[in-house]
């Protein structure tokens, strides 16, 4: 099992930056495929990015792409979520999850994830 803890969060304006770590527990962390998902008051959740277990592959939603990168250490058991050229559309709840559906092009489904983190909050002030 694996529990997962997100933080980093804030507010910042528009074109700023934000670094989203998430923690892991557990020994088989390496294991796993790594997501960020997000999800803004009245919609859906939607894939923001995942990275292969070895950090060797990665994948982005087109609306993130050249924007945000997506990273990991596996000595540290961590996850990260590096934001730039921030804009008010990406205001939400983002989320880190885990997966072990291997294979490219890496898992983007919710429910293709087992674990899940509660959340950290991002808001980009126009």
């Amino acid at each position: 099992q694996v529990q997962l803890v997100e933080s980093g969060g804030g507010l910042v304006q528009a074109g700023g930056s934000l670094r989203l770590p998430c923690a892991a527990s557990g020994r088989t962390f390496s294991s796993y495929v790594m997501g960020w998902f997000r999800q803004a008051p009245g919609k859906e959740r939607e894939f923001v990015a995942a990275i292969s277990w070895s950090g060797g592959n990665t994948y982005y939603a087109d609306s993130v792409k050249g924007r945000f990168t997506i990273s990991r250490d596996n000595a540290k058991n961590t996850v990260y979520l590096q934001m730039n050229s921030l804009k008010p559309e990406d205001t939400a709840v983002y989320y880190c999850a885990a997966s072990r559906r291997y294979g490219y092009p890496l898992a983007q489904e919710h429910d293709e994830y087992t674990y899940w983190g509660q959340g950290t909050q991002v808001t980009v002030s126009s």
